[in-house]
């Protein structure tokens, strides 16, 4: 896997081109080059605010929805709404404290590589939390945990294997879920994702096909 950093931390960014390539991923420096994926700091030169996220959008523009994966130092909701609108995957939006964890780091960039979405858990708990006075609350601790992780991007297999439960038991809580939330009870993938982030941001809706495709059914 070839992989774009655009980070100004010259410390982060030669700590990541070690990581990656102690985990088989080519770290290319090339700006003509096409990569599998580009690592994205939110905030860049001149002004350090939004050049990041600029420069994210534009890549997906004029290459063909790129593969980004997004670090931020705190949690900055809009931008990964932002991310997330154009419908088509790869997109990830990963707190900078992530990287520490080596292999839930590396999964999340294989994840968004791959098409799919890889959501920082801090993001999906500010969204749970902001919303205390809807059908979230008919939710089961159990169904807000498989909610949270469904969020964050992670297929059916995982879940079941994060919450220590069967398949069946992941499928039936996620029936739950979407049914008590008024989601599209056959959704599955990236657009499985649209719609959860979409009831969390405060923008419920019924999910429809999404442009382009999307993740196969992982149910």
């Amino acid at each position: 896997m070839r992989v774009v950093i655009a980070e100004d931390n010259v410390l982060l960014s030669s700590g990541l081109e070690l990581l990656l390539a102690a985990k088989g991923c080519e770290v290319v420096a090339v700006a003509d080059h096409r990569p599998d994926i580009a690592i994205v700091d939110v905030r860049l030169p001149p002004t350090f605010r939004d050049e990041g996220i600029h420069a994210a959008l534009r890549a997906r523009r004029e290459h063909g929805a790129l593969p980004i994966l997004v670090l931020s130092q705190y949690v900055e909701r809009e931008y990964a709404g932002e991310l997330l609108s154009d419908g088509r995957g790869g997109i990830g939006y990963l707190l900078k404290d992530r990287i520490g964890r080596v292999a839930e780091f590396v999964d999340a960039l294989r994840r968004v590589a791959a098409g799919g979405t890889a959501m920082d858990p801090e993001v999906v708990a500010q969204l749970l939390a902001r919303r205390a006075d809807d059908p979230l609350d008919t939710l089961t601790p159990r169904e807000r945990e498989a909610l949270a992780l469904m969020a964050q991007g992670h297929d059916n297999a995982t879940i079941a294997e994060r919450m220590r439960i069967s398949d069946n038991a992941v499928h039936k809580h996620i029936g739950n879920i979407f049914a008590k939330l008024g989601l599209a009870p056959d959704d599955s993938g990236h657009r499985r994702v649209r719609a959860v982030l979409a009831y969390l941001d405060g923008t419920p809706r019924v999910a429809g096909p999404s442009p382009g495709g999307g993740e196969p059914r992982r149910s």
